[in-house]
């Protein structure tokens, strides 16, 4: 526990226990992460233990490669996906069947060998409308017949954007408002959408101190909810700012993500934060601290100021995977295989462990009392959730994973490189 600094913080409510922003559906997962953004489902008889056919329901081959979550609402799974040099949208049954495709954009790209592509945002759906954007730049509203609603491409109606390993923020819906932040060399925006039409209702230039690779964001927008209080997340470029969703005007920000000791300028933030009333857990990169910020109260840049300070884990950070919160406890999921678990209310480490060797990039999923940890050669480590360190199974389906998973009802749905499985035990 030498590298955790623990601050008394006496504005912090309570012990966390819940990380709700809306009561997770057990039939319907909305868009990455879930119905509150945190990865965290209350669907209940999850299978523990698979491989390629045992407790596998189908197996749907898709046309290409995307890092990108599907999305699950009644008998619906939309996701997208390359095709050679195209980019596709498609609409597949809960039975496991392809019911529409529609040829969104071409321009597909590699990233970094094969780990990302252009289909690496994720798309999100209200049950109607569904909406989806590319690391192109495209961005459309359809209906669940297919249709289009609206589109229009980010790059030409704002900056083009300058990043070394592709946009693969995804979309985020609260209160009928898609929400976008687009933090590259060209540009530090942060908009609000019309959901109905895609025009813009406010944007917002987010200023910074960051240079270089420091101002790419691979981050995705998200809200913090605490009764009345709802703030839109925003992270990358150095900061972790929040701003009123009604206008987008900055409320707080905090840094302190860098090292001390000297500035990185190849600190690119990717992984998301997430949230839960009273605190707000702030990832950085390479290997650098965790805050758990209590946002009570907070104006202006907080990063000097230690009542909103909760605590702070100096070194350990996940560098891709989005962090987790549930029952009081904070899950980290390393991009290197290793999971620590911290008490929420105090940082104080519980356990730190390495079940896997494997590189992660899609974030944990917590369902049915287990953690669910994605391995990108297709090993999925399941943990029992809890204080206590306890590895339930390791199960693989030798196909490359880069997307987090989703849940909707009994059925766990990966999404690997090659198809989309659904999961179910018996």
């Amino acid at each position: 526990m030498d590298n955790i600094r623990r601050i008394n913080c006496a504005l912090l409510i309570g012990l966390v226990t819940t990380v709700g922003l809306i009561p997770a559906a057990a039939g319907q997962w909305p868009q990455w992460r879930g119905p509150d953004g945190a990865g965290v489902s209350d669907a209940t008889g999850l299978a523990t233990r698979w491989d390629a056919t045992t407790n596998v329901r189908w197996r749907l081959a898709l046309p290409g490669p995307g890092p990108s979550t599907p999305v699950v609402w009644g008998d619906r799974i939309f996701l997208t996906a390359a095709a050679g040099d195209d980019l596709v949208l498609m609409a597949i049954s809960t039975a496991g069947k392809e019911i529409w495709r529609r040829r969104l954009a071409d321009g597909n790209k590699v990233i970094r060998s094969g780990e990302s592509n252009m289909a690496a945002p994720s798309p999100v759906t209200d049950g109607e409308h569904i909406w989806v954007l590319l690391g192109t730049g495209y961005l459309a509203s359809f209906d669940f017949a297919g249709d289009e609603v609206w589109q229009f491409n980010l790059q030409e109606r704002y900056e083009p954007f300058s990043m070394y390993h592709g946009y693969s923020s995804s979309p985020l819906l609260y209160g009928g408002r898609i929400y976008i932040q687009a933090l590259h060399g060209n540009q530090q925006l942060v908009a609000a959408l019309d959901g109905g039409t895609g025009a813009e209702l406010w944007k917002h230039i987010r200023a910074t101190d960051a240079r270089d690779e420091c101002l790419h964001s691979y981050a995705s927008p998200t809200i913090y909810r605490d009764g009345g209080t709802e703030l839109l997340l925003i992270q990358g470029a150095d900061y972790l700012t929040a701003h009123r969703p009604a206008d987008g005007k900055e409320v707080w920000r905090v840094g302190g993500l860098q090292d001390e000791k000297g500035y990185n300028p190849m600190f690119r933030l990717v992984a998301t934060p997430v949230s839960a009333a009273g605190l707000v857990v702030v990832p950085s990169a390479k290997n650098g601290p965790v805050l758990g910020i209590d946002p009570s109260g907070a104006t202006g840049d907080i990063t000097a100021a230690g009542k909103h300070l909760a605590w702070r884990l100096d070194r350990g950070t996940p560098d891709v995977p989005s962090p987790l919160i549930h029952d009081g406890l904070v899950y980290l999921s390393r991009e290197n295989g290793a999971v620590i678990c911290l008490d929420a209310k105090t940082g104080e480490l519980l356990y730190e462990e390495r079940p896997s060797r494997e590189r992660h990039r899609g974030s944990p999923l917590l369902a049915d009392g287990k953690l669910y940890l994605m391995g990108m050669d297709g090993t999925v480590t399941v943990l029992r959730a809890g204080r206590r360190y306890e590895l339930l199974a390791q199960n693989t389906i030798d196909e490359q994973i880069a997307a987090s998973p989703a849940v909707a009802g009994n059925t766990l749905y990966l999404r690997t490189y090659e198809a989309l499985y659904a999961i179910r035990g018996n």
